[in-house]
């Protein structure tokens, strides 16, 4: 600094002192000081009392905005915070697993333990950095949200913790308001005091959407993520997988890695960066190391994706659908006893309805756990049999609507298959087979489907109750003959083709060999009593007003039909000596929380008394011995007390098998889903057959998983109160010495009170006429020549076998029964009102020979020598005479009444030399004069050579001749008969369907001893 800038700053520096030293700057200084420091007072004041008010304002107006919110307490605030939807899950019998009931959203809970480490961080590093340091909010990023939201910020950044997000979730809505986020604000600060900070965690981490698993159902929760992206259990997840979870909240759809049909996505891209972003943040927090993140981002997440995997209902259709069903229907009873209904209630549809929906939105949403009876083993084998047997028949056409165009089309249908397998003591299904293929048709032809039950009803409706009423035993006696019921419109069932017909048969035989005329006179004398209730004692819902009076029902015609399940059912019933019980398939449900809502219980319905159903039973065993259903023992693997009935519906639309053992009873059905005939062969085998070797395949393949439940060791015993009686075979009386002497004693079991007690009084003693194989009652005027002393039956003693139905009382026991020397006292033959004509004789070496007489009424024939006769020979007898030597011999015919034909040619007996002309010229005299006296004959009536082998077809032929002279109405042929079972018409002549059973097999196995 130079001398002049000293100057100049001493002279200012002097200055200033004498204006701060003068009295009057320090004045004017006073003056200004108490004016500023007045107007900084005056600011200050002003700011605070501007902080106040706007304070005020935001607090107003923050109470105003959750003004309406309520208190809500920590129980409060629990239940709804926790009040979250769960799959359902379903178990075989044994808990063995079969996987998640269908709903909108699937999702399994865990527990904060079971959950890896590396998830919990990388939630808390993506979604919450301060989640252990702040109580439910963070004020600085709330007010930052508040100010971009003012200023309307291209960018938004989230002012959410865990706890607002959970709040949000599970108590309020999406809704973007202030007042919602008034709320969230408090509620959050709410939750934080009551719950702890792991407790907010785990349910975060159950609560949050995460996109689709690889079935491509919609989930939630990480239990069901990581099971249903990575097929891990949330406890062992890696880090990179948890990475990748805990990056699903911000967008679940655009990160999932699977599509709404399970199949991965083309591209994985946004789901990989998203994952990358978690793990720097989780680098960033210190949750882990620069080597971990390092690893962890070059790591390829695409190869832990697990490929499609099936749902359960898509791998058990049947079986997840039925199980929906049944629980739906169990939950609607308990939901509305909850309410106060009873479930007689739930008969009103309007309020079934109701409960039905809200049974099946819990059963969605609560996650219950679901205890079936099912054996999977059983049930996964009969699944593999039905799929691969090979006899079910041809496919057939069908005329459809199409569900689209409302239009009628063509399609190709299969025959379709039903099955059930019931174990008798509990009622458990432990097996079913719903149908062949499900993609094609989803009926359940086990458990929905209703179709009628052909003879497998006559045990349940017929010989079941009849016996129980003390009305039929098996030695009961019934004709077997073609009948006319009166019905309404005139019903006349047939047998199976129009034959077997036997004349009179008993219980025992018909139901083995399954004839349909004696069951439905059977059940002419019960109807009266209402057997149809046994039915519905025995499960059967179907049963209406008009089945208890038709008699078509002995046959199987119910109106609307049975279901494999109720029909098989109901047979479980004689195996467990009478008393019914309900099959079910589901055992239990228990609620998430541990709880049992429904435990099965069973309550038997007693239906028949032990002796009747031990009856019945023994019956069924001849059936499957030796009867109908005889060829299905030859293709077990396994022998068994095995009872059961075949039966078959009008028209061959409906092939049925069920039996029943000491443990299980077991039924398949066979069928068109548009009812077809089954009739004819296929692969070399008719329906019946088809239908009872696909029972055995299935029922051996279930024996191979459990053989003790499906062979047991026991056989059914015989209750107390039955005893065995002889009876006869033609009245089902106590056998007189009449009887004993025709040879028609039988024996058989009884109930004790029931047996029989009245004597037989069938015969009475007659003379009667042989003609061939048949025999008939001999008139007044009938030579006694060609009699028999014998027993006729009495007609009057026959009402109780069903008489009064019959259509000719006279074939009951036709002639042609030999039974004994016992011939019916209607089988009687009429004159035709002339003399026979002549026969024509043939001599070979010592006999001649002639064949039975074409007129039906000649009864004998005389042998003459030298015109004295030597012998009488009754038409049933063997028509040839051993003549002597020497002599000239001819026959006459004589009819019913006595009347003679002429001579036959006469024949000569005798030495005669070879080539004698003499001898060759009196033959012929002798023949000239034989054609003179016989002149009368008609054309027809010439010399036949007649073996012992053509004399059998000219009995048959002359059968035929005989029974168009006999007067009474014409037999049934056998196509009249086939019309009577097969043409009704199922929609306008309901009662008058007929059921007919395919005739009884021919290749039956050896009876088994009892």
């Amino acid at each position: 600094m130079n001398n002049n800038q000293k100057d100049r700053f001493q002279k200012v520096w002097k200055q200033l002192t004498r204006f701060f030293q003068n009295e009057k700057t320090h004045k004017n200084a006073r003056v200004t000081y108490q004016v500023i420091w007045n107007l900084t007072l005056i600011l200050i004041i002003v700011g605070i009392l501007g902080f106040s008010f706007a304070g005020g304002v935001g607090a107003g107006y923050f109470a105003a905005l959750v003004n309406d919110e309520p208190v809500r307490s920590k129980e409060d605030l629990k239940k709804d915070i926790y009040n979250y939807e769960e799959t359902s899950e379903v178990y075989f019998a044994d808990k063995v697993y079969l996987g998640k009931l269908k709903s909108d959203l699937e999702r399994e809970e865990v527990s904060i333990d079971k959950v890896s480490e590396h998830l919990k961080n990388a939630v808390i590093a993506t979604e919450d950095e301060y989640f252990y340091e702040h109580d439910g909010v963070v004020p600085k990023a709330i007010l930052r949200a508040i100010y971009q939201e003012f200023s309307n910020a291209s960018v938004q950044s989230g002012g959410s913790t865990l706890t607002q997000q959970l709040i949000k979730n599970q108590v309020l809505t999406n809704e973007v308001s202030f007042e919602r986020k008034a709320k969230e604000i408090l509620l959050a600060l709410r939750v934080e005091k009551f719950f702890e900070k792991e407790e907010i965690l785990e349910t975060y981490l159950n609560v949050s959407t995460l996109g689709r698993n690889s079935s491509g159902r919609n989930i939630a929760g990480v239990e069901s993520a990581a099971e249903g992206i990575f097929g891990v259990e949330a406890k062992d997840l890696t880090l990179p997988q948890s990475a990748f979870i805990a990056g699903l909240p911000q967008s679940p759809f655009g990160y999932t890695p699977y599509t709404q049909k399970g199949k991965l996505k083309e591209n994985q891209e946004p789901g990989i960066n998203r994952m990358k972003t978690v793990l720097k943040r989780m680098y960033s927090n210190g949750y882990i190391t620069k080597e971990e993140y390092d690893k962890a981002t070059a790591y390829d997440i695409t190869k832990d994706f697990i490929g499609k995997k099936e749902l359960p209902s898509e791998k058990y259709p049947w079986l997840t659908y039925e199980i929906e069903k049944r629980s739906i229907e169990i939950l609607s009873v308990s939901l509305a006893k909850e309410d106060g209904y009873e479930e007689k209630d739930l008969k009103n549809d309007d309020l079934k309805n109701q409960y039905l929906a809200l049974a099946d939105r819990k059963l969605r949403q609560n996650g219950y756990q679901i205890y079936t009876t099912i054996d999977k083993k059983i049930y996964d084998k009969m699944q593999e049999v039905t799929k691969n047997y090979p006899n079910y028949g041809y496919d057939k056409t069908a005329q459809v609507v199409d569900p689209d165009t409302k239009a009628m089309k063509t399609v190709s249908e299969p025959v379709e298959a039903g099955a059930i397998l019931i174990e008798n003591k509990t009622g458990k299904i432990i097996s079913f087979v719903g149908g062949r293929d499900f993609k094609r048709e989803q009926t359940n032809h086990a458990t929905a489907s209703l179709r009628s039950n052909g003879s497998t009803m006559k045990p349940l409706l017929v010989y079941g109750p009849g016996i129980e009423i003390g009305k039929i035993s098996p030695g009961s006696v019934s004709a077997n003959v073609p009948i006319s019921i009166p019905a309404g419109k005139m019903w006349r069932p047939g047998n199976y083709g129009g034959g077997s017909y036997t004349g009179v048969t008993t219980a025992r035989e018909a139901l083995k060999n399954s004839y349909n005329i004696p069951a439905a006179l059977f059940y002419m004398k019960i109807i009266n009593h209402g057997p149809a209730s046994y039915l519905e004692k025995m499960g059967f819902t179907t049963v209406t007003k008009e089945d208890y009076s038709n008699p078509s029902m002995s046959l199987g015609a119910m109106s609307k039909g049975v279901t494999v399940e109720e029909n098989v059912n109901a047979f479980g019933t004689f195996a467990n000596s009478g008393d019914f019980i309900d099959a079910y398939m589901i055992d239990k449900i228990v609620s998430k929380d541990g709880k049992v809502i429904y435990q099965h219980k069973a309550k038997p319905v007693e239906v028949f008394s032990p002796q009747a159903a031990y009856l019945t039973l023994d019956m069924m065993r001849d059936v499957v011995n030796s009867g109908t259903a005889a060829s299905v023992r030859n293709r077990l693997a396994f022998s068994s007390d095995w009872a059961g009935k075949t039966g078959t519906s009008q028209n061959y639309w409906d092939a049925w098998f069920v039996a029943t053992n000491p443990n299980v009873s077991f039924g398949t059905w066979l069928g068109y889903d548009t009812p077809k005939s089954l009739q004819g062969t296929y692969n070399g085998l008719e329906y019946n057959k088809r239908n009872m070797y696909y029972w055995a395949d299935l029922i051996n393949a279930a024996y191979k998983v459990d053989p003790k439940l499906i062979d047991p060791d026991k056989r059914f015993e015989m209750p107390g109160g039955i005893v065995s009686r002889s009876f006869c075979g033609v009245s089902g009386l106590l056998p007189s010495s009449s009887c004993q002497k025709a040879g028609l004693v039988k024996s058989d079991l009884f109930i004790a009170k029931y047996a029989p007690s009245k004597a037989d009084d069938s015969f009475i003693n007659g003379q009667y006429v042989s003609v061939g194989s048949k025999r008939y009652a001999a008139l007044p005027q009938t030579p006694g020549e060609f009699t028999s002393g014998g027993f006729m039956l009495n007609p009057d003693s026959f009402g109780d076998i069903g008489l009064k139905y019959v259509d000719d009382p006279g074939s009951v026991i036709p002639g042609g029964e030999k039974s004994g020397n016992v011939v019916g006292a209607t089988a009687k033959l009429n004159d035709n009102g002339k003399a026979p004509d002549a026969l024509s004789i043939t001599k070979s070496n010592d006999r001649i020979t002639w064949g039975l007489h074409h007129e039906g009424d000649v009864v004998g024939y005389r042998v003459y020598k030298d015109g004295k006769k030597v012998a009488s020979i009754n038409a049933g007898e063997n028509l040839v005479y051993k003549v002597g030597s020497g002599g000239s011999y001819y026959v006459t015919a004589v009819d019913i009444v006595g009347k003679e034909s002429a001579p036959s040619q006469r024949v000569e007996s005798g030495a005669t030399k070879k080539g004698s002309k003499e001898d060759s010229t009196k033959n012929k005299d002798a023949q000239g004069k034989d054609k003179i006296t016989n002149e009368d004959k008609k054309p027809d009536s010439k010399e036949v050579n007649v073996t012992p082998e053509k004399e059998k077809v000219i009995e048959k032929e002359q059968d035929k001749v005989i029974e168009k002279e006999q007067d009474k109405e014409p037999a049934q042929d056998e196509e009249q008969n086939k019309d009577n079972t097969d043409k009704e018409d199922p929609e306008t002549n309901k009662d008058q369907n007929t059921v007919n059973d395919k005739e009884q097999d021919t290749d039956k196995a050896e009876e088994v001893e009892e």
